[in-house]
């Protein structure tokens, strides 16, 4: 035991006999010896860390590998497909893509095609060759009278405070050179959006950043001096985000430099709240009304809504307050519970919200079983980042996507998963104007052109290939699944669907609708969230 004793200690007491010995030929060494036992008695005397007090020197290589095990990780453990949560291939195809490298592969697919949920599309016999160009959706009715030509791909919200100044500058610069959308995410529209001109989609989440009152409701006449810049295309309403859905936030007081207290209108010195809810309304009913309130403060422009789905009665109740009064957004955007750039407690990310493909099939269902689909635009976020990804979600029913990480990518991320630590290690993610440099942003303002160009003439290409001219022809048909027994199907025949207008007949047909719809639909009251009386 005593043997066993020393041992754990012999690495850090020779460095005090060979700094003696080192003397006579180098000082240096001698030095470097006297500096690592000091750094064990150190590690001997503390009292925070079992393993450094038990092994002196030897325990540091403990944290110092587990410091950069996401790295030995991503790069020499992980095989390419493995996505934690994007796969090296991934990483890969955007990086090409926004460098404008060769982003093809040999030697044929490294997917088992034969296990269960492998999906692919249903190419056709007479391919056509469609025009990425016209890969437009307008967003806004008869109630807008600013409708918006969107992208099908745009970037999704982060806010300046979360990203660098120059990470928002990129975005914004290659927004404007790609004729796509950059939706600004909670913080609000800082300098940095308005620099270069891009399409801005300005959200208003909980905490009315940007268009408050000192104590923190929202203020129509701050809103609607910004809202009608020309700059701004669309108006986002957050009722949750897929990262933490039902979760405020709070952005320490010294984190709140000044550039960020004047784009979100708070004060410095003091914690920047994100409350859980809105204030601006509490029932289903007031959400409209005020979705009414900012398309006329804006001068007409299209107002919309952003949410991860949680309980489905809730949102039913929305539904049902949108046929009794008439009044609708002009589109929703399903954001996925595989979360994004923001930080999340992990219970939220890993057990709340529901992901996307769940999301937004149960969204596109109850607006065409509610008669509104036709009405209202949906666009889907959440780990969307290759053609493929956008044309599930449009088999699914979106219009549209929005991509946070995979912009991120375009811009130097290497997923070091360090975006809550002020520590990025490639300056998209800090204020820490040292790191932050990193970035520069005429060159990275090209790569996320880049990224975005070629992902959609890969949509193109995919399209064309099963004979499609357009976005809107897809259609679960032509999605091919593998089901859990192995079977080759449609995405069409392993998903419920309603008819239009189905929601509003006769209550008497509910044992005939799909679940969730059996179980809330009926139940479910416009004048309050979720089923009435609960």
């Amino acid at each position: 035991m005593a043997r066993q004793s020393l041992s754990r200690y012999l690495p850090w007491l020779v460095t005090a006999p060979a700094a003696i010995l080192a003397w006579p030929f180098s000082a240096w060494a001698s030095a470097g010896f006297g500096v690592l036992f000091v750094l064990g008695w150190v590690d001997f005397q503390q009292a925070k860390q079992a393993v450094r007090r038990n092994y002196p020197l030897t325990g540091r290589l403990r944290y110092a590998l587990e410091y950069i095990r996401p790295e030995l990780r991503q790069y020499f453990l992980e095989d390419d497909e493995q996505k934690l949560p994007f796969s090296r291939n991934q990483r890969a195809m955007v990086y090409a893509r926004s460098k404008v490298q060769n982003d093809k592969r040999g030697f044929g697919s490294i997917k088992d095609m034969y296990s269960a949920g492998t999906e692919w599309i249903a190419h056709s016999l007479q391919p056509v060759q469609p025009d990425p160009a016209l890969f437009r959706i307008r967003v806004g009715g008869s109630q807008c009278q600013q409708a918006y030509e969107l992208s099908r791909l745009n970037i999704s919200g982060m806010s300046f405070g979360a990203l660098s100044p120059n990470a928002v500058k990129a975005l914004n610069k290659g927004a404007a050179l790609g004729g796509f959308a950059h939706d600004t995410g909670e913080g609000s529209i800082s300098a940095h959006h308005r620099e270069h001109g891009g399409d801005l989609i300005w959200q208003i989440a909980s905490g009315n950043f940007g268009c408050r009152t000192s104590d923190g409701h929202f203020d129509p006449e701050r809103f609607a001096l910004q809202a009608q810049s020309p700059q701004v295309k669309m108006i986002e309403v957050k009722l949750s985000q897929g990262a933490k859905p039902g979760h405020g936030g709070v952005l320490p007081k010294a984190k709140v430099s000044l550039e960020i207290a004047e784009a979100r209108g708070v004060p410095m010195g003091q914690d920047c709240v994100s409350p859980a809810r809105h204030s601006a309304f509490t029932t289903p009913l007031e959400l409209l009304s005020f979705v009414a309130q900012l398309r006329q403060l804006s001068g007409g422009k299209p107002v919309g809504i952003k949410l991860c789905v949680g309980q489905p009665a809730e949102w039913f109740s929305l539904v049902k307050a949108m046929v009794q009064t008439g009044q609708t957004p002009d589109f929703v955007v399903v954001d996925g519970a595989e979360g994004g750039t923001g930080a999340a407690p992990i219970e939220f990310a890993d057990h709340v919200g529901m992901p996307l493909r769940d999301g937004l099939r149960l969204v596109h269902n109850s607006l065409v079983g509610a008669g509104l689909r036709e009405r209202i635009k949906i666009g889907a976020s959440g780990k969307v980042i290759s053609a493929f990804d956008i044309a599930r979600c449009l088999a699914l029913g979106a219009d549209w996507c929005n991509s946070a990480r995979g912009f991120m990518f375009a811009l130097g991320c290497i997923q070091s998963r360090s975006c809550h630590t002020d520590h990025c290690p490639t300056g998209v993610a800090t204020q820490d104007p040292v790191r932050q440099r990193a970035i520069v942003v005429t060159d990275k303002a090209e790569r996320v052109y880049y990224f975005h160009a070629n992902t959609m003439h890969a949509l193109a290409d995919l399209l064309g290939a099963a004979g499609l001219q357009s976005p809107d022809d897809m259609s679960p048909q032509h999605l091919m699944v593998r089901n859990a027994q192995g079977h080759a199907c449609t995405l069409a025949s392993t998903l419920d669907t309603l008819a239009p207008g189905q929601l509003l007949q006769d209550p008497a047909g509910q044992a005939r609708l799909p679940s969730p719809f059996a179980e809330f639909w009926h139940a479910s009251d416009a004048a309050h969230w979720g089923v009435a009386g609960a």
